[in-house]
């Protein structure tokens, strides 16, 4: 079936599950050397570790209610390190990548600079799956105003 990713930009994607080693071996191949994985579901740092791709596992469940602000913070710190070398490429996925996945991802880009709206539309018009469910984007919000608010 291959792997369900859809590039951002040309080092952030965002998809559905990995599952299984054919798809932890092609995402090697195309380059990724990160994943945040979204999903309560699976955890992929076995697959991973063969081929020495860093994954973070930031478990969330995709029950529609609010997240902490502790979850984008992991996520934002691993994917900032992972960014700040020159040829990393970062996976960020959930189970399906309609809900979970593209909410880190926003919180990922926004704290990158990108302003909400624009990063919204830009994840949409790439994934046209994507859901971006209020409750989600307020816990963005949310975890965005903590920044500012810490100076970060």
């Amino acid at each position: 079936m291959g792997m369900d990713i859809t590039w951002i930009t040309s080092r952030i994607g965002v998809g559905g599950g990995i599952w299984n080693e054919e798809n932890m071996a092609e995402l090697a191949r195309m380059g990724v050397t990160h994943v945040i994985d979204m999903q309560i579901e699976f955890d992929d740092t076995p697959l991973a570790e063969p081929h020495g791709i860093q994954v973070l596992w930031n478990a969330t469940d995709d029950d529609f209610q609010p997240k902490p602000a502790e979850l984008f913070e992991r996520g934002v710190e691993f994917a900032t390190e992972a960014l700040a070398q020159a040829e990393s490429k970062l996976f960020i996925h959930c189970a399906a990548g309609v809900h979970r996945a593209p909410m880190m991802t926003l919180g990922v880009l926004c704290s990158m600079g990108w302003e909400l709206g624009t990063a919204m539309e830009t994840i949409s018009a790439r994934r046209p799956v994507v859901d971006f469910a209020d409750v989600y984007v307020s816990s963005v919000e949310n975890f965005l105003q903590q920044q500012v608010r810490s100076g970060d």
